[in-house]
């Protein structure tokens, strides 16, 4: 099979359309089309289903999908090592954390990252659900779980202390609550059931102080924990945040002072094949520098 060929079935495969996957690749429709059918004709099976609204793989285009998906990934981890300088870290360093700990803890600290490291290029990846690490979809990940995925090298990060939370505007409102029970008077915001969560029980608001297996009703639900702050600081209700995200100045007030939600724990994850590589291993050290001078 033809690498440039498969190169652009892989594009296409990703993009949907013949069309975006052009601009991803800077060819025109036509020559991607041409060369997908021309794939086609070689291998002598259809690849995509073609609807108006766009590409669908055949049974036949998922198996070359799986199959050249990881062949590209392996190929991106290769080149990465074999282009990494032997006396300064340098290159793409992707890296992939929760919504919620990347915009509020992460993002800020990259600065002093950068300015240390200027031949790092650094891509963040906020997404609550877990990239392919071993797909090369980022080089490293934190998570607020343990990987589990064998074939991953972990280190435990920090453990999270989680609160609930409310503004002052929605306590003159509606109210301090002096117990749990009283919760059921107000309006709690968790995390939606659309989406996997990006913690264990990150929804243990509407379970405490109710009767057992019973949950309070939610006010609101956002599949987001870095929005559900913003919700709570706009006084639209009490939510569960963890203490990092509560920033010096910010309107946000610890209620039911004793009650702490389930604690987080964080680890630093990348794969096997990355073991060793010099902006892996200095972002690592920055990273436990700036744990240790941070309050969670």
């Amino acid at each position: 099979m033809d690498w440039d060929k498969l190169r652009i079935f892989h594009a296409v495969a990703e993009a949907g359309s013949f069309t975006h996957a052009g601009e991803s690749l800077n060819l025109s429709q036509s020559a991607v089309s041409r060369q997908i059918s021309a794939l086609e004709d070689s291998l002598r099976v259809p690849l995509f289903h073609r609807h108006a609204r766009g590409l669908i793989l055949t049974e036949q285009g998922e198996l070359l999908y799986r199959t050249a998906h990881e062949v590209f990934g392996k190929l991106a981890m290769t080149e990465a090592l074999l282009t990494e300088s032997k006396d300064r870290p340098r290159g793409l360093l992707k890296i992939t954390t929760t919504v919620a700990f990347g915009s509020t803890w992460l993002a800020p600290r990259m600065r002093e990252f950068m300015e240390v490291y200027p031949e790092i290029e650094v891509h963040m990846i906020l997404e609550d659900k877990e990239l392919d690490l071993s797909m090369r979809e980022a080089d490293v990940a934190i998570r607020m779980s343990p990987p589990r995925q064998a074939d991953l090298i972990q280190r435990h990060l920090l453990t999270m202390h989680v609160h609930a939370y409310a503004s002052t505007g929605y306590i003159k409102r509606c109210g301090m609550p002096h117990g749990v029970k009283e919760l059921d008077d107000h309006r709690i915001i968790v995390y939606g059931e659309d989406t996997r969560p990006p913690v264990p029980d990150v929804n243990w608001l509407l379970r405490v102080g109710a009767p057992s297996g019973a949950l309070r009703a939610a006010g609101m639900t956002v599949n987001n924990v870095y929005a559900i702050m913003q919700a709570v600081a706009a006084g639209a209700g009490i939510g569960a945040l963890p203490e990092f995200m509560v920033q010096d100045g910010a309107d946000l007030v610890h209620i039911l002072q004793d009650l702490e939600g389930p604690r987080i724990d964080a680890y630093f994850v990348y794969p096997e094949e990355l073991r060793g590589t010099q902006r892996i291993e200095v972002f690592r050290d920055f990273l436990l520098r700036q744990v240790a001078q941070s309050h969670f």
